[in-house]
C-alpha cells in the first residue's frame, strides 16, 4: 500500500496537525508493509503563474524544454497523487481557510486532461477514488460551521478530481476545547 502524506502546516514545532498526522500514519502502517511518501508544503511550493498556465495549455509534444521544466513540479505532484492508495492531508485552518501552500498545491494538481476533464455533463474527475483522511485543526474555527471555508472546499476539490471517499477528522476550536478535544480525536484515530 502506498500512502501519500501532505502536510500543509507552516509550523513544525508544536504543530497539532503534524502531530495528529504522525499518529494516523502510524496507525495506517500497523501490520502492513505500507510505504509513505511525504509532501511537506511547509518547505515551499511554486505558485501558479502565467508561464505555467501557457505551458499547461500547450500540447505536451509541443512544449519547449523550458515549459517542461516549469511543469516538472506539477507533474511530480500528480504522479505522487496517482500512485497513492491512501491520501492523508494534515491541514490547519488559517484565517478561516486552507494555508496558502495547500492552495498552491491544489493549483498544481488540478490540471485539465490529467486529473479532470470537462464533458457535456460538466467536469469529470480522472483520478481513481481512494480512502482519504483530512485532519483539520483550528484554534477557534468550528469545522462545518458557516465560517469554515476549509472542509467543504477540500471535499469539493478532491471530488472534482475524482476522489470521493473522504473522511474529515476535526481537531477544531482547540483554543476553547484543548486537551479534551485532542483526546477525542486521538480515540477516533485509533478506530481507523
Amino acid at each position: 500500500m502506498n500512502i501519500l502524506r501532505v502536510d500543509a502546516s507552516a509550523r513544525y514545532q508544536d504543530s497539532v496537525s503534524r502531530q495528529l498526522t504522525d499518529e494516523l500514519i502510524a496507525r495506517l502502517q500497523q501490520n502492513t508493509d505500507a510505504t509513505v511518501t511525504t509532501r511537506d508544503l511547509g518547505q515551499g511550493i511554486p505558485l501558479l503563474n502565467e508561464a505555467m498556465v501557457i505551458a499547461y495549455n500547450t500540447p505536451a509534444d509541443a512544449r519547449s524544454a523550458e515549459q517542461k521544466d516549469l511543469l516538472s513540479v506539477s507533474d511530480l505532484l500528480i504522479e505522487e497523487l496517482k500512485a497513492a492508495d491512501t491520501l492523508v492531508i494534515g491541514c490547519p485552518i488559517y484565517n478561516f481557510s486552507v494555508p496558502a501552500a495547500l492552495k498552491a498545491y491544489i493549483d498544481l494538481v488540478a490540471r485539465a486532461g490529467l486529473t479532470f476533464n470537462y464533458s457535456s455533463a460538466g467536469p469529470v474527475g480522472l483520478l481513481r477514488d481512494r480512502p482519504t483522511y483530512i485532519i483539520i485543526t483550528s484554534g477557534g474555527t468550528p469545522v462545518g460551521s458557516d465560517i469554515d471555508f476549509t472542509s467543504g472546499y477540500l471535499k469539493h476539490v478532491l471530488g472534482f478530481i475524482g476522489i470521493h471517499t473522504v473522511e474529515i477528522i476535526a481537531a477544531d476550536s482547540l483554543a476553547r476545547t484543548g486537551s479534551e478535544k485532542l483526546a477525542q480525536v486521538q480515540k477516533q484515530l485509533q478506530s481507523i
